[in-house]
């Protein structure tokens, strides 16, 4: 195995699932998704392990758009629990906190925790990136919100832990690599995206051709399309394992539907 690529940098979420899905293999950050999609198509690196969806803010939108783009696709995919912790430099109390720094989506999960406390939200591009800077500032009045064990690495002191919104704030991450898919024999959930006619009843003519032929329906998220208010509509569907499996709910395309692309077929771990 070669280079597995993700978005931000040592210590973050995304570093730690890369070392879940791929231990002892060499990890490279990136500083946004589009780099790290580059990376996969110029061959710097031969994988690359992205946030897609997180249980309390939904999709990240700049990972369905790139794999709509095509060249790459899902060959796996992995949870997450996030439970962020307020990090600060040593013997801070959170009295002195004023700001909050960390990457979007984190303080998008802390949305209201950090509102009722009168803490002022600060975008970092990366969980870990946004503990450094905090560390490097070493003011009372700056913390920051992501990993513990980021943290810790930096010299930072924990002042609160389980800083979310809800309990079950857990981020869903998929592998990627380049080229079209591939459907291994255990892979019993896919993803597609495609678009419909305009006309009155054509996703719901999409929707109840998969669920006649066998699909379970995860998850839709609906995106701008290529011209003016037209759309494409991102499904997963779990289905029975393997190529065969995959065929009979995808072949031939629904009726209704323009320019469906496959992203991927994996084995399901969300369902």
């Amino acid at each position: 195995m070669g280079r597995v690529g993700y978005q931000g940098e040592p210590g973050s979420y995304s570093h730690r699932a890369v070392a879940e899905t791929h231990p002892g293999t060499a990890a490279i950050g990136f500083d946004g998704f589009d780099a790290a999609f580059d990376a996969l198509t110029a061959g710097d690196v031969h994988r690359l392990v992205l946030p897609i969806e997180n249980s309390t803010t939904g999709s990240v939108l700049e990972v369905l758009d790139r794999l709509a783009a095509g060249g790459a696709s899902i060959i796996a995919e992995h949870r997450v629990e996030v439970r962020h912790a307020l990090l600060a430099v040593p013997g801070t109390p959170p009295s002195a906190v004023e700001r909050v720094h960390s990457h979007p989506e984190a303080l998008a999960q802390a949305r209201r925790t950090l509102r009722e406390r009168g803490w002022q939200p600060v975008l970092s591009h990366d969980t870990a990136g946004a503990i450094r800077l905090v560390a490097e500032r070493s003011s009372p009045a700056d913390a920051a919100l992501g990993p513990h064990w980021a943290g810790e690495e930096h010299g930072l002191e924990v002042l609160e832990r389980d800083v979310v919104d809800l309990a079950h704030n857990t981020t869903r991450f998929v592998v990627l690599q380049a080229g079209p898919p591939s459907i291994a024999p255990d892979a019993d959930k896919s993803s597609i995206v495609f678009s419909t006619r305009h006309q009155p009843g054509a996703l719901a003519e999409v929707l109840a051709s998969l669920a006649a032929r066998g699909a379970d329906l995860t998850r839709i998220e609906s995106r701008p399309g290529p011209t003016p208010w037209t759309y494409r509509f991102f499904v997963d569907l779990v289905h029975f394992p393997g190529p065969h499996g995959a065929a009979a709910v995808l072949e031939p395309a629904p009726g209704g539907t323009l320019e469906l692309s496959h992203l991927g077929s994996y084995r399901a771990v969300v369902r």
